[in-house]
């Protein structure tokens, strides 16, 4: 089996990242720090150069690049939450820490990188077979940052 890993781009803030996503999300750890044997493009000798990090299961190593590479909405991570408590505790953790709130579930944290919050709820509306259904849950969820799960049943429900 293939062994993959998910490298994401910082600019000299890998390891708090890393250590923030370890404390805010289940099934997520801080591992390795690797440390620059010499300077490099962002960084000094002895400075995190890439720190190895678990986010929901998922192995990433997040890299000290400097900053010519920031991240965009391009990539995101999309979190899948059951109640309305799971995505405020994901919402509130991202945005009280720096972060950023944007549209549609989408959040920012504060090193760039891009979160969707998206309730399972959600997920089952924009699928349902009614295109009426799908037509109001949509239309709900375009009038949202964070998304508001009585909200969408409410739709849902018509």
């Amino acid at each position: 089996m293939t062994d993959v890993t998910l490298c994401l781009w910082y600019d000299g803030a890998a390891e708090e990242a890393a250590r923030f996503y370890a404390a805010t999300f289940p099934d997520s750890s801080l591992g390795a720090i690797h440390r620059a044997p010499g300077d490099f493009p962002g960084g000094k000798a002895g400075d995190p150069l890439t720190v190895e990090f678990t986010v929901l299961s998922l192995k990433c190593i997040g890299l000290n690049g400097g900053p010519i590479f920031p991240h965009t909405e391009a990539f995101s991570f999309q979190v899948g939450t059951d109640s309305q408590e799971e995505t405020d505790r994901y919402w509130d953790a991202i945005v009280g820490n720096g972060g950023a709130e944007s549209a549609c579930g989408w959040c920012k944290d504060k090193w760039g990188l891009n979160w969707q919050i998206t309730p399972k709820v959600l997920t089952q509306g924009m699928a349902d077979p009614d295109p009426a259904v799908r037509a109001r849950v949509f239309e709900a969820m375009m009038t949202m940052g964070k998304i508001d799960h009585a909200a969408i049943e409410a739709a849902r429900a018509g």
